[in-house]
């Protein structure tokens, strides 16, 4: 069995002030390569890894839409999602 797995995260500090948007690519629970909002570039971490990370650092369209991901993907969704994670009232189980 082998497993490809990609993890998208938004991490929030006060709202939407500060954002960050990490990437991971993982392969059989090994991460082999991320994107970092915070660095800009994606890191490789195995041989296979630095050789995409070094291929998509190159691409200026794909860098773009990764370093953009901040509003396109995290912004948008906390907006999105606002109303079921922030304004919620009440006991829990009640």
């Amino acid at each position: 069995v082998f497993q490809f797995m990609g993890s998208s995260e938004c991490h929030f500090t006060n709202g939407t002030e500060k954002v960050r948007f990490v990437q991971r690519y993982i392969y059989n629970r090994q991460m082999w390569a991320m994107f970092d909002s915070d660095v800009g570039l994606h890191v490789g971490f195995t041989p296979y890894g630095e050789f995409n990370a070094k291929r998509w650092n190159s691409d200026p369209v794909f860098m773009e839409n990764r370093r953009t991901a901040v509003d396109w993907f995290c912004r948008n969704n906390y907006e999105v999602s606002r109303p079921f994670i922030t304004e919620r009232r009440g006991e829990r189980g009640a």
